[in-house]
Parts: C-alpha cells; structure tokens; sequence
C-alpha cells in the first residue's frame, strides 16, 4: 500500500484496536457479572468465564508483501483450562447430593486486572487517534 492509503493505516490500526478492546472490555463486564452466577439457563453448570482470542487483520501489500493492517477478534470462547469452584454449602438450592455448589471459574481480581489493561489500551488506541488528527491539522496548515 502507498499514498494516501498508508497515511491513514495508522488510523486503521487503532481504529481495530479499540474495536477489539471494546469486545473484551464487554466480556470482562459480562464476567463479573456472572462471577456467583451457579446455574445458566437451560444447564445446570455454573457460569463458564469467557476468553476474547484476538489475531493481527493481515494485508498484501503491492509489493507481494503480507503486512499487519490492525487486529481482529477471533472468538469468544469459555475457558476450559480453568475448573469451578466448589465450596460445601448444604444449604444452597444449587447444591447436589454431598452439599457441594460450584462457582463460575470467574476470578474477579483477575477479571479487574484485565478490565484495567483492556481500558489503558483503548484510551492509548485513542489517544493515537488524536495525534494522528493533530498531525493532520498542521500539515494541512503548512499547506496553505
């Protein structure tokens, strides 16, 4: 890509960015949410935290080079890897025969952590806006 076209890439670029956090952002949300939720609708499993899995958007550019033009979601998926949590309450309606409820694997100090470093990328996705604006500005005022 030349031209004009590579002058906004970097515009492109944050532009995916942000559009990628924004979807982790919602699902770390949607995981707190649920972090004590112990049966979905229509399952008897507690709530299953969910993963956002992102990959680079790749281009070719015209001299047969494949270059990354931003990033892109993949996927939402639960988390597997990650067991519930399972704590003796008797007296719980959800618990099963032993007196055992399971708890989504939904570590809400993590889920914060995450939320804060989803946040932070955004706002400097944003702020690469900006400055790609500002630059903008001045150059078409040197033009003048």
């Amino acid at each position: 890509m030349s031209g004009p076209g590579k002058l906004f890439s970097g515009l492109r670029i944050a532009a995916s960015a942000m559009s990628a956090e924004r979807v982790r952002i919602d699902t770390i949300a949607k995981n707190i949410a649920n972090a004590r939720t112990t049966r979905t609708p229509g399952s008897s499993e507690p709530y299953r935290r969910q993963v956002v899995h992102f990959a680079p958007l790749l281009e070719r550019a015209r001299n047969g080079r494949v270059e990354v033009a931003g990033v892109r979601v993949t996927g939402v998926a639960p988390d597997l890897s990650t067991d519930f949590e399972s704590i003796h309450d008797p007296s719980h309606p959800d618990a099963d025969a032993n007196g055992t409820v399971f708890y989504p694997n939904v570590n809400t100090m993590k889920e914060m952590a995450d939320l804060i470093t989803a946040v932070r990328a955004y706002e400097a996705n944003i702020g690469v806006q900006e400055n790609f604006v500002q630059m903008a500005r001045r150059a078409l005022r040197l033009a003048e």
